[in-house]
């Protein structure tokens, strides 16, 4: 099985930073397969950022030019850091990776979520 453990989320000033971090533990397919997406009230899930097959950056037209995806391969661990936060912004974060069950089959999995409210 896979965990993906969030944290970062938070209260912020519009035009404001706040970095995400998710750790991923368990099998799983690729760290390239990692990535970010979020679910404001009212609205459905929406992707933020991930990385590519190739392992470049893709970002939603919203977000690109303020926020940036990295990782740190070696603690299976990508970050979302965040800058001129707007109100917009404010949703529940995910995490998102694919890996592979106890069956051998490999799924989606996404983690618990951590909110950032921006105010403005």
């Amino acid at each position: 099985q896979v965990q993906l453990e969030e944290s970062g989320g938070g209260l912020v000033q519009t035009g404001g930073s706040l970095r995400l971090s998710c750790a991923a533990s368990g099998r799983i397919v690729s760290i390239n397969n990692m990535g970010w997406y979020r679910q404001a009230p009212g609205k459905q899930r929406e992707l933020v950022a991930t990385f590519t097959s190739g392992g470049n950056e893709n970002y939603a037209d919203s977000v690109r030019g303020r926020f940036t995806i990295s990782r740190d391969n070696a603690k299976n661990t990508v970050y979302l850091q965040m800058s001129s936060l707007k109100p917009e912004d404010t949703a529940v974060y995910y995490c998102y990776t694919r890996g592979i069950n106890a069956r051998g089959i490999i799924q989606d999995y996404w983690g618990k979520g951590t909110l950032v409210t921006v105010s403005s």
